[in-house]
Protein backbone atom coordinates (compact mmCIF):
# COMPACT_ATOMS: atom_id res chain seq x y z
CA UNK A 1 0.00 0.00 0.00
CA UNK A 2 1.46 3.48 -1.25
CA UNK A 3 2.47 5.57 1.51
CA UNK A 4 0.99 8.94 1.64
CA UNK A 5 3.23 11.98 1.74
CA UNK A 6 1.59 14.77 4.17
CA UNK A 7 1.97 18.44 3.19
CA UNK A 8 2.56 21.27 4.83
CA UNK A 9 -0.82 22.62 6.89
CA UNK A 10 -2.31 26.08 5.87
CA UNK A 11 -1.48 27.22 9.50
CA UNK A 12 1.82 26.37 9.02
CA UNK A 13 2.24 28.02 5.55
CA UNK A 14 0.92 31.09 7.23
CA UNK A 15 2.92 30.79 10.20
CA UNK A 16 6.38 30.80 7.26
CA UNK A 17 4.75 33.69 5.83
CA UNK A 18 4.81 35.80 9.07
CA UNK A 19 7.39 35.11 10.03
CA UNK A 20 9.28 36.30 6.34
CA UNK A 21 6.91 39.23 6.48
CA UNK A 22 8.32 40.34 9.78
CA UNK A 23 11.78 40.02 8.98
CA UNK A 24 11.63 41.03 5.50
CA UNK A 25 9.55 44.55 7.74
CA UNK A 26 12.61 45.01 10.09
CA UNK A 27 14.98 44.72 7.33
CA UNK A 28 13.38 47.67 5.35
CA UNK A 29 13.20 49.30 8.78
CA UNK A 30 16.66 49.22 9.58
CA UNK A 31 17.62 49.58 6.28
CA UNK A 32 20.82 47.11 7.28
CA UNK A 33 22.13 44.17 5.83
CA UNK A 34 25.03 42.69 7.46
CA UNK A 35 27.98 42.66 4.91
CA UNK A 36 29.62 39.93 6.82
CA UNK A 37 28.44 36.64 8.58
CA UNK A 38 30.74 37.05 11.57
CA UNK A 39 33.41 39.08 12.64
CA UNK A 40 35.59 40.01 15.94
CA UNK A 41 35.76 43.30 16.91
CA UNK A 42 38.77 44.52 19.01
CA UNK A 43 38.11 47.23 21.39
CA UNK A 44 40.62 48.79 23.32
CA UNK A 45 40.61 49.45 26.89
CA UNK A 46 40.71 53.31 26.22
CA UNK A 47 37.47 53.03 24.56
CA UNK A 48 35.53 52.48 27.98
CA UNK A 49 37.28 55.25 29.57
CA UNK A 50 35.00 58.25 28.21
CA UNK A 51 36.08 61.28 29.54
CA UNK A 52 38.21 59.90 32.28
CA UNK A 53 41.41 59.97 32.75
CA UNK A 54 41.57 55.50 33.34
CA UNK A 55 38.63 53.06 34.51
CA UNK A 56 35.58 52.93 32.94
CA UNK A 57 32.92 55.11 32.47
CA UNK A 58 29.29 53.40 32.34
CA UNK A 59 27.80 55.76 29.97
CA UNK A 60 30.59 55.27 27.70
CA UNK A 61 30.16 51.49 28.12
CA UNK A 62 26.54 51.68 27.63
CA UNK A 63 26.77 53.51 24.43
CA UNK A 64 29.04 51.28 22.96
CA UNK A 65 26.78 47.97 23.98
CA UNK A 66 24.20 49.71 22.49
CA UNK A 67 25.66 49.97 19.41
CA UNK A 68 26.87 46.50 19.15
CA UNK A 69 23.66 45.15 20.53
CA UNK A 70 22.08 46.68 17.12
CA UNK A 71 24.57 45.50 14.87
CA UNK A 72 24.14 41.43 16.39
CA UNK A 73 20.54 41.96 16.40
CA UNK A 74 20.88 41.87 11.97
CA UNK A 75 22.19 38.77 11.97
CA UNK A 76 25.60 39.22 12.45
CA UNK A 77 27.81 36.76 14.68
CA UNK A 78 29.96 38.63 16.56
CA UNK A 79 32.94 38.23 19.23
CA UNK A 80 34.56 40.75 21.03
CA UNK A 81 38.20 41.33 22.23
CA UNK A 82 38.82 44.08 24.69
CA UNK A 83 41.85 45.49 26.02
CA UNK A 84 42.86 46.17 29.65
CA UNK A 85 44.50 49.57 28.72
CA UNK A 86 42.30 51.97 30.87
CA UNK A 87 43.11 49.59 33.61
CA UNK A 88 46.55 48.36 33.45
CA UNK A 89 49.19 47.90 31.21
CA UNK A 90 51.74 45.03 31.56
CA UNK A 91 54.37 46.80 29.25
CA UNK A 92 54.50 49.49 30.64
CA UNK A 93 55.12 48.39 34.23
CA UNK A 94 57.71 46.32 33.09
CA UNK A 95 59.55 49.41 31.52
CA UNK A 96 59.42 50.55 35.20
CA UNK A 97 61.09 47.07 36.44
CA UNK A 98 58.42 45.14 37.14
CA UNK A 99 59.10 41.25 35.50
CA UNK A 100 57.19 41.05 32.09
CA UNK A 101 55.40 37.66 32.60
CA UNK A 102 53.96 38.71 35.97
CA UNK A 103 53.04 42.84 34.95
CA UNK A 104 51.18 40.53 31.57
CA UNK A 105 49.08 38.61 33.86
CA UNK A 106 48.13 41.55 35.65
CA UNK A 107 47.04 42.92 32.22
CA UNK A 108 45.21 39.75 30.96
CA UNK A 109 43.34 40.34 34.84
CA UNK A 110 42.46 43.73 33.65
CA UNK A 111 40.99 42.90 30.23
CA UNK A 112 38.88 40.55 32.37
CA UNK A 113 37.23 43.21 34.81
CA UNK A 114 36.65 45.02 30.93
CA UNK A 115 34.90 42.00 29.93
CA UNK A 116 32.62 41.63 32.87
CA UNK A 117 31.73 45.66 32.76
CA UNK A 118 30.81 45.22 28.85
CA UNK A 119 29.12 41.89 29.71
CA UNK A 120 27.08 43.59 32.14
CA UNK A 121 26.27 46.85 29.59
CA UNK A 122 25.20 44.34 26.82
CA UNK A 123 23.05 42.37 28.87
CA UNK A 124 21.37 45.26 30.43
CA UNK A 125 20.36 46.25 26.40
CA UNK A 126 18.64 43.23 25.73
CA UNK A 127 21.58 41.17 24.23
CA UNK A 128 22.49 37.34 25.68
CA UNK A 129 26.57 37.04 26.06
CA UNK A 130 29.21 35.26 27.10
CA UNK A 131 32.44 35.36 28.59
CA UNK A 132 35.44 33.04 27.77
CA UNK A 133 38.87 33.47 29.30
CA UNK A 134 41.88 31.99 28.64
CA UNK A 135 42.93 31.83 32.25
CA UNK A 136 40.45 29.95 34.37
CA UNK A 137 38.16 32.56 35.97
CA UNK A 138 35.88 30.10 36.46
CA UNK A 139 33.46 32.02 39.18
CA UNK A 140 32.96 35.06 36.43
CA UNK A 141 33.63 33.52 32.94
CA UNK A 142 33.80 30.10 31.05
CA UNK A 143 36.90 28.62 30.03
CA UNK A 144 38.20 29.28 26.76
CA UNK A 145 37.41 26.27 24.15
CA UNK A 146 36.88 26.95 20.28
CA UNK A 147 33.96 24.92 20.05
CA UNK A 148 32.27 26.36 22.63
CA UNK A 149 32.53 29.48 21.61
CA UNK A 150 31.39 28.59 18.11
CA UNK A 151 28.19 27.23 19.04
CA UNK A 152 27.30 30.43 21.15
CA UNK A 153 28.22 32.39 18.42
CA UNK A 154 25.67 30.21 16.03
CA UNK A 155 23.14 30.42 18.82
CA UNK A 156 23.21 33.96 18.23
CA UNK A 157 25.05 35.38 21.92
CA UNK A 158 27.73 37.87 21.79
CA UNK A 159 31.04 36.34 22.42
CA UNK A 160 33.84 38.23 24.78
CA UNK A 161 36.74 36.58 25.02
CA UNK A 162 38.94 37.92 27.80
CA UNK A 163 42.83 37.90 29.77
CA UNK A 164 44.33 37.56 25.44
CA UNK A 165 45.90 34.26 25.21
CA UNK A 166 46.44 33.38 28.42
CA UNK A 167 50.08 33.72 27.81
CA UNK A 168 52.41 36.40 28.80
CA UNK A 169 54.46 38.14 26.08
CA UNK A 170 51.40 38.59 23.52
CA UNK A 171 49.67 41.09 23.34
CA UNK A 172 45.37 41.82 23.41
CA UNK A 173 45.74 42.85 19.22
CA UNK A 174 47.77 39.01 18.69
CA UNK A 175 44.58 37.65 20.94
CA UNK A 176 42.24 39.58 18.72
CA UNK A 177 43.97 37.82 15.14
CA UNK A 178 44.69 34.44 16.80
CA UNK A 179 40.55 34.07 18.22
CA UNK A 180 39.32 35.82 14.48
CA UNK A 181 40.84 32.87 12.93
CA UNK A 182 40.01 30.81 15.30
CA UNK A 183 36.69 30.94 15.33
CA UNK A 184 36.23 31.85 11.16
CA UNK A 185 35.58 35.43 11.46
CA UNK A 186 35.25 36.92 7.86
CA UNK A 187 37.11 40.61 9.05
CA UNK A 188 39.07 42.04 12.28
CA UNK A 189 37.27 45.19 12.90
CA UNK A 190 39.82 47.74 15.00
CA UNK A 191 37.85 50.36 16.69
CA UNK A 192 39.61 53.10 17.62
CA UNK A 193 39.51 56.33 20.03
CA UNK A 194 40.25 59.55 18.81
CA UNK A 195 41.61 58.90 15.23
CA UNK A 196 39.92 57.68 12.09
CA UNK A 197 42.36 54.94 10.90
CA UNK A 198 45.36 54.74 9.68
CA UNK A 199 47.98 57.29 8.65
CA UNK A 200 51.23 57.18 7.89
CA UNK A 201 52.94 58.97 11.39
CA UNK A 202 50.99 59.97 14.26
CA UNK A 203 48.63 62.61 13.62
CA UNK A 204 48.76 63.59 17.03
CA UNK A 205 52.10 64.68 16.69
CA UNK A 206 52.97 64.95 13.19
CA UNK A 207 50.70 67.98 11.31
CA UNK A 208 51.46 66.40 7.71
CA UNK A 209 50.63 63.34 8.99
CA UNK A 210 48.24 61.64 6.07
CA UNK A 211 45.19 59.43 5.70
CA UNK A 212 45.76 56.27 4.51
CA UNK A 213 42.30 54.38 2.73
CA UNK A 214 43.74 51.31 2.42
CA UNK A 215 47.01 49.19 2.23
CA UNK A 216 48.25 45.88 2.53
CA UNK A 217 49.35 43.64 5.55
CA UNK A 218 52.71 43.55 4.27
CA UNK A 219 52.89 47.58 3.91
CA UNK A 220 51.99 48.33 7.17
CA UNK A 221 54.50 45.76 8.64
CA UNK A 222 57.11 47.37 6.38
CA UNK A 223 56.14 50.65 7.17
CA UNK A 224 56.32 50.35 10.80
CA UNK A 225 52.79 51.62 11.10
CA UNK A 226 51.45 51.46 14.73
CA UNK A 227 48.16 49.84 13.75
CA UNK A 228 48.67 46.64 16.00
CA UNK A 229 52.22 44.76 16.59
CA UNK A 230 54.12 42.89 13.82
CA UNK A 231 52.59 39.35 15.67
CA UNK A 232 49.21 40.20 14.75
CA UNK A 233 49.88 41.77 11.46
CA UNK A 234 51.24 38.46 10.38
CA UNK A 235 48.84 36.40 11.32
CA UNK A 236 46.11 37.83 9.64
CA UNK A 237 48.75 38.86 6.23
CA UNK A 238 49.42 35.11 5.96
CA UNK A 239 45.54 33.95 6.59
CA UNK A 240 44.24 36.68 4.46
CA UNK A 241 42.30 38.27 7.16
CA UNK A 242 41.23 41.95 6.56
CA UNK A 243 41.44 44.34 8.98
CA UNK A 244 39.05 47.21 9.14
CA UNK A 245 40.42 50.08 11.38
CA UNK A 246 37.78 52.91 12.17
CA UNK A 247 36.96 55.54 14.71
CA UNK A 248 34.95 54.65 17.09
CA UNK A 249 32.61 57.08 16.75
CA UNK A 250 28.73 56.87 17.14
CA UNK A 251 27.21 54.85 14.25
CA UNK A 252 30.64 53.60 12.74
CA UNK A 253 30.31 49.88 14.21
CA UNK A 254 26.90 49.54 12.03
CA UNK A 255 28.64 51.60 9.07
CA UNK A 256 31.47 48.91 9.03
CA UNK A 257 29.36 46.11 9.33
CA UNK A 258 26.95 46.91 6.90
CA UNK A 259 30.08 47.10 4.19
CA UNK A 260 30.49 51.12 4.03
CA UNK A 261 34.26 52.05 3.71
CA UNK A 262 35.04 53.67 7.08
CA UNK A 263 38.74 54.16 8.14
CA UNK A 264 41.33 51.93 6.94
CA UNK A 265 41.13 48.35 5.23
CA UNK A 266 44.03 46.80 5.39
CA UNK A 267 44.21 43.20 3.41
CA UNK A 268 45.93 40.97 1.32
CA UNK A 269 45.07 39.93 -1.78
CA UNK A 270 44.03 35.91 -1.62
CA UNK A 271 45.06 35.41 -4.97
CA UNK A 272 48.84 36.19 -4.22
CA UNK A 273 50.87 34.59 -1.58
CA UNK A 274 51.54 37.04 1.50
CA UNK A 275 55.45 36.99 0.90
CA UNK A 276 55.12 38.03 -2.59
CA UNK A 277 53.17 40.90 -2.00
CA UNK A 278 54.62 43.82 -2.77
Amino acid sequence: MRARMSSPSSASLSQNRVVTTQAETEQALTGVVPAFRRVLLKLSGEALMGAHDYGIDPKRVEAIAREICEVQTEGLELAIVVGGGNIYRGMAASAEGMDRATADYAGMLATVLNALALQDALERVGADTRVLSALEVSEVAEPYIRRRAMRHLEKGRIVIFAAGTGNPFFTTDTAAALRALEIGAEALLMGKSGTKGVYDGDPRTDTDATFLPSLTHLEAIERGLRVMDTTALSLCMENSLPIHVFELAEGNILRVASGEQVGTIISTPSHLPADKES
